[in-house]
């Protein structure tokens, strides 16, 4: 009997630190055009999509353990600026270019993908690369 390896579905939580909070949360929540599910001093967490969770912690509140009535949740710090990616519709590329500079986002870079996909690149507060990337751009989107 060959043993199946168990797979992994999808990302349900993806974490950033934010050296200021309520601005990073202003812009996700403006972005993601969302209200927070939950929000707090060092939390913010917003819905992301198709049941994923965006959550902003303030920077430097993360590297202790945090107590809550289901068990202990391990310290974690995300580090300096990283990159996040949403998956977007093809049809709505367009959609985005006009939403992000109606928000006075620039939009860095765009980049076709030799398996068809498309990306737009800008930066949030913190200086992350954020992506907006239809499918196409790996062999698993």
């Amino acid at each position: 009997m060959i043993a199946v390896s168990p797979r992994v579905r999808r990302i349900v939580e993806t974490a950033l630190d934010c050296d200021d909070l309520s601005m990073s949360a202003a812009f996700y929540t403006t972005l993601l055009d969302t209200a927070p599910m939950v929000s707090g001093d060092h939390l913010v967490a917003l819905d992301a999509g198709e049941g994923t969770v965006l959550l902003l912690f303030q920077r430097g509140l993360t590297s202790a353990p945090v107590q809550t009535p289901g068990g202990l949740v391990p310290p974690h710090d995300a580090g300096g600026p990283g990159h996040v990616a949403f998956a977007i519709h093809p049809d709505e590329v367009q959609a985005w270019e006009k939403r992000l500079a109606d928000l006075g986002i620039t939009v860095e870079s765009r980049v076709r993908w030799e398996r068809g996909g498309f990306s737009l690149y800008f930066r949030d507060p913190d200086n992350r690369l954020l992506e907006l990337a239809t499918p196409g751009i790996w062999p698993s989107y």
